[in-house]
């Protein structure tokens, strides 16, 4: 680590947790724009994919409960 960045460090942590917060969005906001736009494109067509796999009947949607149920079942084996 460079020394610019523990001393952003430091001062960072030696806020109050309101203002720790809010430069944590900010940060993390600031590598979201960052967006590879074949990675965002292909996310989409992935949605739409599943969309219309699951209108078309082809697939049968689960919820996260039954999902969580059957993994703890399979975690009990």
């Amino acid at each position: 680590m460079t020394s610019d960045l523990k001393e952003i460090e430091s001062s960072a942590l030696k806020l109050d947790e309101k203002h720790r917060t809010e430069l944590a969005k900010r940060l993390i906001n600031s590598l979201d724009e960052q967006v590879d736009e074949k990675i965002e494109q292909a996310w989409i067509d992935e949605i739409n994919r599943r969309k219309e796999e699951i209108k078309s009947g082809k697939v049968t949607p689960i919820s996260g409960e039954e999902v969580h149920k059957a993994a703890r079942k399979q975690l009990d084996k």
